[in-house]
């Protein structure tokens, strides 16, 4: 049996498919490393896991991925060089609204020093490296899982440091057996609707919830582009199916909802199943722009500003690879809409818990 590697534990994702691989008894024990400002948080996630898996591991490890061999050293290290077999990396800054100085720190010098790290792994079976769809940046159209074209411009230091850190795992898939994923906006749980922060989508449901008391809600701007939204289960499924599949060694997957609905159709069954009405009326995108530049506004709705330049981003993910690779697999990704009631369910009754929501720059 494999031994697993992470980092971005205890986040969400990499939580999640720690979970999904002890389910499919892929690992006894897992390594994660952590920053030890997070060792408290990621033990006490390690401690929920193994109550539902107790014949399991998870080894908890002080570390830093801007630092060499991610700070860890003596026996620690030599440990984990003879012993690990799949290295997960999901370690990012995930804002939206991150400065270009820390998203370059630990998204690009953070996944250079990972990738050196995991290339000294003798035992080594796959490297799966989390990037982000987003890579594409301002590019429209169809977009391709076997393309990396920088594009003319990024819209915001997320998507630019990803991109620049893909480039970097890319560069390793002629030497080591790597798969890159590139999911879509996560959002919770399609059956239970857990989640651990309200951002993303949520950001719609924080604005809608807000404004609920007026008499009427109306759309923001008018636009044919289409969100891309996929449920967490969707993606844990799916990667760690993936991680298994010598088939998907030396690919990169765009782990994206196939049929994704129109901004338009997400906003306003938000709206009808908040409160009950359609939207009326329009706000132009200029002007929500002009409002959302306010912090006081921005902090007053709960929404980022840089969540409006999706909100106009005409580009669709080609699935054909991922569809492709999972087709021995039961694994779909479930309709956004279908599955709004419960998203909203688990809202409803997080919403006014601070842990919940992201801190609005």
């Amino acid at each position: 049996m494999a031994t697993g590697f992470f980092t971005g534990f205890p986040g969400f994702i990499a939580s999640q498919i720690v979970r999904t691989a002890f389910k499919r008894e892929l690992y006894d024990k897992v390594y994660a490393v952590v920053l030890i400002t997070e060792k408290q948080r990621a033990e006490a996630e390690a401690e929920r896991i193994l109550k539902d898996y107790p014949g399991k591991k998870i080894v908890i490890i002080e570390g830093d991925i801007t630092l060499p061999n991610l700070d860890i050293n003596g026996d620690q290290l030599e440990e984990l060089m003879n012993e690990v077999d799949v290295v997960w990396h999901l370690a990012a800054i995930y804002d939206l609204a991150v400065p270009k100085d820390a998203a370059w720190k630990v998204n690009v010098q953070g996944t250079s020093i990972v990738n050196e790290f995991v290339s000294r792994m003798e035992n080594i079976k796959r490297y799966m490296y989390f990037s982000t769809a987003y890579v594409a940046g301002t590019r429209e159209g169809i977009l391709k899982e076997s393309e990396l074209i920088r594009p003319i411009s990024f819209k915001n230091f997320y998507e630019e440091t990803k991109f620049e850190a893909e480039i970097l795992v890319e560069q390793l898939k002629e030497k080591m057996p790597v798969t890159i994923i590139r999911p879509g906006i996560v959002r919770g749980h399609s059956q239970t609707g857990e989640t651990v922060k309200f951002d993303g989508p949520y950001f719609f449901l924080n604005m809608i919830d807000r404004l609920k008391c007026l008499p009427i809600i109306p759309y923001i701007g008018q636009s044919n582009a289409r969100l891309n939204v996929v449920p967490i289960d969707y993606i844990t499924n799916g990667v760690v199916y993936l991680s298994t599949l010598c088939e998907a060694i030396g690919k990169t997957v765009h782990m994206t909802d196939p049929n994704p609905h129109p901004v338009q159709e997400i906003y306003r069954a938000m709206v009808l199943t908040v409160t009950g009405q359609k939207p009326k009326g329009r706000i132009p995108l200029s002007l929500a722009r002009k409002s959302m530049s306010i912090l006081l506004v921005r902090k007053a709705l709960g929404v980022e500003y840089e969540t409006l330049e999706y909100l106009t981003w005409n580009a669709s993910f080609d699935t054909r690879t991922a569809e492709q690779l999972l087709a021995g697999s039961s694994i779909q990704c479930k309709d956004f809409i279908q599955s709004l009631p419960t998203m909203i369910e688990f809202y409803n009754k997080h919403k006014n818990n601070k842990a919940y929501q992201i801190q609005i720059k």
